[in-house]
């Protein structure tokens, strides 16, 4: 069988032969040394056509890479999926010229965490963690992290908290450190900024609003009492509740 056309169309090239045409990669092409006019044999037309499915699932993981960094894991999972036969051989090669990295992408994905979310270090490892990365190439990522950064992440969804809730004081405190544990931070960097904040939250004007209400129920010692329950609850200290009854009843 002779070559009697060979044209590229995208990523694949067209090997046209007497009576058939053979897609394949450049690869295989640079292999075989697949020129016009050379001699195709049937032994060799076979090695191509065999491993033309090695390099679809080749080229298929490089574009999986390509949207954008993968760990190991992820393209494994992936070749796996489109039942893959050669998944072993082919995250070797793509490990051998650097492609797959999950050095590098334990990098990437922790820069892109930090600046481009308000995710916490646990929830960052955590998910690393669920991309197989090793537990000492996330150590070494998150270890470049700059603790200042963390801080002001803390403290802009602390103030952000603030806004949103009527609780204030110890009871607000405890939903914040919640909130934030659950984001990925630690309780020692939480408890570092809110030791510098004020988490008074328009005591004020909340106390007021609570009492307005309440007064349209309740009198005298009933309003006293219900008062008292409900600004407890809502985290305002026993001094601060008493203060606004003394001076509002």
């Amino acid at each position: 069988m002779l070559i009697t056309k060979i044209q590229k169309k995208g990523s694949k090239y067209k090997i046209y032969l007497d009576n058939e045409v053979i897609d394949t990669y450049d690869e295989i092409i640079l292999k075989y040394n697949l020129l016009y006019k050379k001699e195709l044999t049937d032994d060799l037309k076979e090695k191509i056509i065999k491993e033309n499915n090695y390099y679809e699932n080749y080229h298929k993981a490089m574009d999986f890479i390509n949207k954008r960094l993968r760990s190991e894991y992820e393209v494994l999972n992936y070749l796996n999926k489109i039942d893959c036969h050669d998944s072993t051989s082919i995250i070797e090669k793509l490990k051998s010229i650097g492609l797959i990295n999950d050095e590098a992408f334990a990098k990437a994905y922790v820069n892109d965490k930090i600046n481009l979310s308000l995710d916490g270090p646990d929830k960052i490892r955590n998910n690393l963690k669920k991309l197989k990365v090793d537990n000492d190439i996330i150590d070494k990522a998150l270890s470049n992290i700059d603790e200042n950064i963390i801080l002001e992440h803390i403290k802009k969804l602390i103030n952000k908290k603030i806004k949103s809730t009527k609780y204030t004081g110890y009871v607000l405190k405890n939903k914040i450190t919640i909130y934030l544990i659950n984001l990925g931070y630690s309780k020692y960097l939480i408890n570092k900024v809110l030791d510098n904040m004020e988490l008074n939250n328009n005591l004020d004007g909340e106390m007021e609003k609570i009492y307005k209400k309440l007064s349209l129920k309740y009198q005298d010692d009933e309003l006293k009492l219900k008062l008292k329950q409900k600004l407890y609850s809502k985290g305002f200290s026993a001094e601060k509740i008493n203060e606004f009854i003394n001076n509002r009843l």
